[in-house]
């Protein structure tokens, strides 16, 4: 076995293991990291745990405030909306249509981004360049516009949502690897691997991706956050999930002339999308700088 094999096999269990300490001591990524979970586990069972039916009217509680309210009722905690329906159930039915489909389409992002990104990193000539100029170009163009150019052409849906922020995503995805790499390639590590006859592709597995893994991991994290803010703001402009989805943006965009009658209907779900994109980051930040500290 190479000597350069044997020393990774033997520093990575060291540096996991400080990394791991350090991301257990670091309190705001430890709340990131118990809240995601949380979310995500309200993805695969949120349906299953609400109280009622997302589309279950109760005429008689139309507009009822949240149960700590002093007209509130205990049978609906968070209230109802214009139409009877239970705003607890709705929310939590919604974190798959819309933390579900983010991150679906983050990772899809990610997959085209690493082949991209790799190709055009790690190769000089017409191919690097002729990705560069195309990224050049798509990055002239906010995500959310470009999600939108692309809803205007399919037509408003869910599964065009998540196909519209997939493309949005993957140039983004694809100049941050595509930097990360070309950085990369200039250290004295790299240049003398290549010297010794060290193939492309085991150079990308061994010795680049392992010194640029805190900056794929806050790019993945800060392109999911951006999903659902995108999905939720494509919801929110009716071009997105369409009602009576309980998609987040959806229920906030359906919502929005009840602000001053019944602003809990509002408030709510533009609290769910924010704590979501909040835990997210804090996550994302609390394994860069837990990686960070483990690879010193």
């Amino acid at each position: 076995m190479p000597i350069d094999k044997i020393y990774q096999e033997e520093q990575l269990p060291g540096a996991f293991r400080r990394a791991w300490h350090f991301f257990y001591r670091d309190t705001s990524a430890m709340v990131g990291f118990y809240g995601t979970c949380v979310l995500l586990l309200l993805c695969i069972v949120g349906h299953f745990l609400a109280p009622y039916g997302i589309d279950q009217q109760f005429i008689s509680y139309q507009l009822l405030p949240p149960s700590w309210s002093h007209y509130g009722d205990v049978s609906f905690f968070l209230g109802t909306d214009d139409l009877g329906r239970d705003l607890l159930s709705r929310l939590l039915a919604g974190a798959m249509p819309t933390i579900g489909s983010a991150l679906i389409a983050t990772l899809f992002s990610a997959i085209c981004a690493f082949l991209l990104g790799s190709l055009a990193g790690m190769t000089r000539g017409l191919r690097s360049a002729t990705i560069n100029h195309f990224l050049d170009i798509a990055l002239a163009l906010p995500s959310l516009l470009l999600a939108i150019i692309v809803i205007a052409f399919l037509g408003p849906s869910l599964w065009h949502a998540m196909l519209a922020v997939w493309i949005a995503l993957t140039p983004r995805m694809v100049r941050t690897l595509y930097l990360a790499i070309r950085e990369e390639m200039n250290e004295g590590y790299v240049v003398a691997a290549r010297l010794d006859g060290v193939s492309p592709i085991s150079l990308l597995k061994g010795t680049i991706l392992p010194n640029i893994l805190p900056v794929l991991v806050s790019d993945f994290t800060r392109c999911l956050s951006i999903a659902i803010f995108d999905i939720s703001a494509l919801g929110f402009l009716g071009l997105g999930a369409r009602l009576p989805s309980p998609e987040w943006g959806t229920i906030l965009g359906d919502s929005l002339e009840l602000v001053y009658v019944a602003p809990w209907t509002v408030m709510l779900p533009g609290a769910a999308i924010m704590c979501t994109i909040l835990l997210i980051n804090l996550l994302g930040e609390g394994i860069r700088r837990a990686i960070d500290a483990g690879v010193k």
